[in-house]
């Protein structure tokens, strides 16, 4: 039997060619439950594993935990036992007037604003998804009737910096630094896409990022009547739904 991986804990012969990466180890068997005789193989630290199918093809559930750090040794592990092609899926805060709580964002690209990728990549490097990932979230969304919007993310290292800028050392920096994000049309804030996307570039994966928008911080200090919604149902059968796509393609 092949060695197990350090921190995921699992070997090549848990292995496929796809996965799927929540953040939470809670939401791994809601999304697991969309598979075909889906089993959890795993529960390690941060990383639980779900296996299953999806038109005959293994995929993996696995969530990575908050944050880059952990994100991207999720990613490297995966991608020693075989994993190829990636789909995160989580939560964000909506950061356009028009991107409204339930919303989907699907990024082509993120805004690295952590640290783990800096000893990947300079930060001239841009974190961008893969384009045929991206495509296969997008003909999912619209398949399944679920507003969305394609473009930039920020992906932060610190939760609080984003909600609490002015209790901050640096909070000039912060507030200077994301009304340039909302100036130059970034969608929404979250935690790991960047990591997702440079380490994919490094590693020459296919891996692509969507997002269930819970809230929007503009909206509400823009004086929008606005709501929290916390069902992420729609961003996990899109990303179903892609995969099943990809594999298609991919048979095709």
């Amino acid at each position: 039997m092949s060695e197990r991986e350090y921190h995921i804990q699992l070997t090549k012969e848990d292995g496929a060619k796809y996965a799927i990466l929540p953040g939470d180890p809670g939401r791994t068997e809601k999304i697991a439950a969309y598979l075909d005789n889906p089993k959890e193989i795993m529960f390690n630290r941060e990383f639980r594993t779900f296996s299953g199918y999806l038109e005959g093809e293994k995929v993996l559930v696995v969530s990575t935990g908050i944050g880059a750090p952990s994100a991207a040794i999720c990613i490297e592990e995966l991608a020693h036992i075989g994993v190829d092609t990636f789909i995160r899926i989580g939560t964000c805060g909506g950061m356009q007037l028009n991107v409204n709580p339930g919303d989907l964002v699907i990024a082509s690209g993120a805004i690295r604003m952590d640290g783990t990728t800096r000893e990947y990549l300079p930060l001239e490097f841009p974190a961008v998804a893969d384009v045929d990932v991206t495509c296969a979230l997008r003909d999912a969304a619209k398949k399944l009737d679920i507003p969305y919007h394609t473009g930039v993310v920020q992906a932060k290292d610190s939760f609080y910096s984003q909600h609490d800028p002015d209790s901050m050392g640096v909070a000039d920096e912060l507030n200077s630094k994301w009304k340039a994000w909302i100036k130059g049309g970034c969608l929404a804030s979250e935690m790991e896409s960047g990591a997702l996307f440079i380490v994919s570039s490094v590693r020459r994966l296919h891996a692509g990022a969507i997002f269930h928008v819970v809230w929007n911080q503009e909206q509400a200090g823009s004086g929008m009547p606005t709501e929290r919604v916390a069902d992420t149902d729609g961003a996990v059968r899109t990303a179903v739904e892609a995969i099943r796509i990809l594999i298609k393609n991919g048979k095709g």
